[in-house]
């Protein structure tokens, strides 16, 4: 069997992994500056279809960084035992509650998305079916129409 040949050590600059975090910034904001630039130019163009392909394009990146945003904050939050986060209002379980309609998620897919127990979700659902959308009574008002889905 062949000996493995040994790799050249190669020495790396003091403070290297650092000018390496900053050419990675250079570059990405270089790169938006250059997909602007061509977004300007087709934006303008006479072709409806090199419009319409721009405009695609913007969206896309725009949903690629949101969905980064999330998952930095996600994580953040994920970091937390699930104890000591804080707590979702009515009006943000509401929403929640109608996301899960309007994409037609399981409990499961609902909770693992806003870092919750399927049980929290199916309490909120719950208490909507038991209570109704503004019940007498209740500390919770909501002041807009409820549709559920099931």
């Amino acid at each position: 069997m062949l000996a493995k040949p040994k790799e050249p050590r190669i020495a790396l600059p003091k403070g290297w992994q650092g000018c390496v975090r900053s050419a990675v910034l250079h570059a990405i904001a270089l790169a938006h500056y250059a997909i602007v630039y061509a977004r300007a130019w087709a934006a303008d163009s006479i072709n409806a279809r090199v419009r319409l392909s721009a405009e695609n394009d913007q969206l896309q990146e725009e949903c690629a960084l949101l969905r980064e945003e999330l998952r930095v904050k996600d994580t953040r939050i994920a970091q937390i035992a699930p104890q000591r986060r804080p707590h979702y209002g009515p009006h943000e379980r509401m929403a929640i509650l109608e996301l899960r309609a309007a994409r037609g998620w399981s409990l499961k897919q609902t909770a693992d998305t806003f870092l919750v127990t399927p049980a929290t979700i199916a309490a909120w659902v719950k208490r909507i079916d038991d209570q109704g959308a503004n019940p007498a009574g209740s500390k919770y008002s909501f002041s807009f129409p409820m549709v559920i889905f099931q």
